[in-house]
């Protein structure tokens, strides 16, 4: 078995020590032990780590163990495994989207977190051994007539995707109408962590790069006339984003 370049994300320092110390007795190397989505990506960013540990509920900030894995997969793809004392259905299902290599409950045994970690890299990347990654692929074929065909959507000519009910609505710069998807945003939204797509809303994603105007709550696309309303509260994290000239 080879030494695998393990990420932590828990904030419990305590439980974050008896986990380095498990997997490092198993010949493993910890390249990080983060407690917050900024620490994390810095990590993966600089260490490139080959599997992530990731705890669902982290105090002290707003960031979960879902969203952080979906930042860290957009910037580098590798397997993730929650570590996580919650069994809630709605959290596994949140979990799910993701697609984690493994779902462990604390508390653990120590043996087998070990052996789990090695089964799920192995799995890993057995699985995308052939396979295109549709995380860091330009374009997607997305299924149409209930899985029957798949159409192709290039990333970079996507303005918006917009949650419809169990639809997504993908607004492209190309076409005048927007394609409709059977599958929810939340998962596809995944494949859209990109450089510049940001999620305003658990309703909306957006390619920052159609904005043309934005007002109080509404955003003016390219090639639009109507405007695309997101959250006020959302406003001021918007242009922290852009590249805004204020009057002096």
């Amino acid at each position: 078995m080879k030494s695998l370049k393990v990420l932590i994300v828990e904030d419990d320092l305590t439980m974050a020590e008896s986990i380095q110390e498990t997997l490092e007795e198993a010949g493993h190397e910890i390249v990080g032990k983060a407690r917050n989505s900024r620490e994390a990506l810095n990590v993966v960013k600089h260490q490139m780590p080959d599997l992530a540990l990731l705890d669902i509920t982290l105090e002290g900030t707003a960031d979960t163990g879902i969203m952080i894995a979906k930042q860290m997969i957009a910037i580098s793809p590798m397997p993730v495994i929650y570590l996580t004392a919650h069994d809630d259905p709605g959290i596994v299902a949140q979990a799910q989207e993701t697609r984690p290599a493994a779902y462990l409950l604390k508390p653990f045994r120590h043996k087998e977190l070990a052996i789990q970690i090695e089964l799920a890299y192995y799995n890993y990347k057995a699985q995308h051994a052939t396979l295109v990654n549709p995380h860091t692929s330009p374009s997607l074929f997305l299924p149409v007539d209930q899985g029957k065909g798949y159409i192709k959507v290039n990333k970079k000519e996507v303005m918006y995707l917009m949650a419809a009910g169990s639809y997504v609505e993908v607004h492209t710069v190309r076409d005048s109408k927007p394609l409709i998807f059977s599958m929810n945003l939340g998962y596809l939204s995944q494949f859209f962590m990109i450089q510049g797509f940001h999620r305003l809303s658990r309703s909306l994603v957006v390619n920052l790069e159609y904005i043309e105007r934005i007002e109080k709550g509404q955003l003016f696309m390219t090639n639009r006339d109507t405007a695309v309303p997101f959250p006020e509260n959302q406003h001021r994290e918007l242009l922290q984003r852009l590249a805004i000239v204020r009057t002096p």
